[in-house]
């Protein structure tokens, strides 16, 4: 299965030049837990901020989110799915990078969606990703894996 077909496509995105009040409205108003950041200059897709960055950007900095830019708590590194790619290579992409949603962008790196690790477990459990929900149990639990901790062996009965 290719992302394209369980991907969300309304997907709300802020720019690098607003704050990081901006993203946590948009969350609130969404009820999502990340957002996209887009460049305000060309609309490609820059690198994406969590409600946790977010948290953690107010609380380490003793600023209120007014006056922090959404670049301050950003990802620093954007990974990123497109349209076409496999199902599997993207869960496999979530786990090594502990991340529970991939923006997915056209050849011109813009925003088309966003799949998330709960949109891979609902086509799963009507079986139409491919992907078993033994799988999507261990990609859960690796992503959850504490950084730097040793890997634990997931034992799921099927």
């Amino acid at each position: 299965m290719k992302v394209q077909e369980i991907m969300t496509t309304n997907v709300f995105t802020v720019t690098d030049s607003q704050t990081l009040n901006d993203a946590a409205q948009i969350m609130w108003e969404h009820d999502c837990g990340c957002v996209p950041v887009v460049s305000a200059q060309s609309g490609q897709l820059v690198s994406m901020v969590t409600d946790r960055d977010i948290a953690m950007a107010s609380y380490t900095s003793g600023k209120c989110l007014f006056d922090l830019p959404v670049t301050s708590a950003q990802a620093k590194k954007a990974i990123m799915a497109a349209p076409d790619d496999d199902i599997g290579n993207v869960e496999q992409c979530m786990q090594s990078n502990q991340i529970r949603r991939i923006p997915v962008v056209d050849e011109a790196s813009k925003l088309v969606g966003i799949v998330s690790l709960n949109d891979i477990a609902l086509a799963s459990s009507y079986g139409r990703s491919g992907v078993s929900a033994k799988e999507v149990a261990g990609t859960l639990a690796a992503i959850c894996q504490k950084t730097g901790s040793k890997p634990m062996k997931a034992v799921v009965n099927a």
